[in-house]
């Protein structure tokens, strides 16, 4: 009789536990907490940032281009951050999220050369940092337009929920943008802000998702069997000072070859698997087997950042360069796309080798590769 008192006494105190938790985690959820914008609660650069009254509310004041004020004793992970902001940054206002350091975070900003038109395709963005690379011109289709003041107050929110986020700017009926898998590294973080600019009314609200999936949403490249997704990598090495291309640079016999696969939209990012280019221009090489029943040619759409030389069977086939800010960069704007390039393959009949360089100077460096059609074409793996 005794077991079987304990037994019962022991459920009971495990439901009310239950409970207790349950509401624990409700009430969590459910707060919403108002930052302090004083000295305190931030890093950040001696003389840089201010904290002030701005139009009798108060608010801190980030004085200079590329400085960064980050907040102190927060780990953000899901839910909603919510804040007022002038961007008076003459290129870019950003807030960081799941900020772990410089090289690894989250990232959504402003692009304030764009304020006041509603038409632009680029005023805002979002693109991750990983190993110290801001992924901006390999995720162009991860930016929208909105309008915004930069001499005004503007009210911000973004939505995390695990791997998807919805950012809004001034109109919170409808997002700007709508980023379906998170690409940065972290998962959790601080909070941090940088560029001229001031902000106020920061509320974070954890737990708050507004019922966003934190699941992955669909990539709708999935089930397009053009995309050349599977490709082996070679190891990238540093380009003598004013040479453009050399024989000496393609692949030696007995080359060490990894395999490497698309990201979502068929990206083969090579700053995810090596990095930037640390003030310094590299190349690597990437080839894919391509077995045609009969000889044919192909059309070939091919994004890159920022410079490639293909080679078909051993023999050059096409060389262009994607270099941001110089007259011969690509559409749209210097950013990794299928719009960039597009030509033929002259497939022999049986199996054919392309070879692919790619070289890299400036940010983040990759292809996206896709064949107008697969009829009588086959990808060896």
């Amino acid at each position: 009789m005794n077991k079987i008192l304990f037994v019962l006494l022991s459920l009971i105190s495990i439901s009310v536990f239950a409970q207790k938790k349950k509401k624990q985690d409700r009430a969590e959820i459910n707060s919403a907490l108002s930052i302090p914008l004083n000295a305190d609660n931030w890093l950040f650069p001696q003389g840089k940032v201010a904290f002030m009254e701005v139009d009798s509310r108060p608010a801190m004041k980030i004085s200079a281009n590329g400085v960064q004020a980050v907040l102190k004793n927060m780990e953000f992970a899901n839910g909603t951050i919510e804040f007022d902001m002038i961007p008076s940054d003459p290129y870019f206002a950003t807030v960081y999220f799941r900020w772990q350091n410089p090289k690894e975070n989250e990232c959504f900003y402003l692009r304030t050369d764009q304020n006041r038109d509603s038409t632009v395709t680029d005023a805002v963005q979002y693109a991750p940092s990983v190993t110290g690379v801001n992924l901006w011109d390999l995720l162009g289709h991860f930016q929208g337009n909105a309008y915004f003041w930069k001499d005004g107050w503007n009210h911000v929110k973004l939505v995390v929920s695990g791997l998807q986020m919805r950012a809004y700017v001034n109109n919170m009926m409808r997002p700007v943008v709508e980023i379906p898998r998170l690409e940065g590294n972290t998962s959790k973080g601080a909070i941090a802000f940088e560029g001229e600019c001031v902000v106020s009314n920061l509320v974070v609200k954890a737990g708050q998702t507004e019922n966003l999936s934190p699941l992955a949403g669909v990539d709708l490249t999935d089930h397009d069997p053009r995309y050349i997704r599977s490709w082996y990598v070679s190891k990238p090495v540093e380009t003598p000072k004013g040479i453009d291309f050399s024989a000496e640079f393609l692949p030696k016999p007995g080359e060490s070859w990894e395999p490497i696969n698309s990201e979502r939209m068929g990206l083969i990012n090579l700053t995810r698997k090596f990095g930037g280019h640390e003030g310094k221009r590299k190349i690597v090489w990437l080839k894919v087997t391509v077995e045609s029943k009969i000889e044919q040619k192909k059309k070939i759409a091919l994004g890159f950042s920022d410079e490639v030389w293909v080679f078909l069977n051993g023999r050059h086939l096409y060389v262009d360069k994607n270099l941001y800010g110089s007259p011969i960069m690509k559409q749209p704007v210097g950013r990794l796309s299928l719009e960039n390039s597009s030509f033929e393959i002259p497939f022999k009949q049986g199996k054919n080798e392309i070879l692919i360089g790619v070289a890299n100077s400036f940010f983040g460096w990759g292809i996206v590769a896709r064949l107008e059609n697969m009829g009588g074409v086959s990808i060896l793996k």
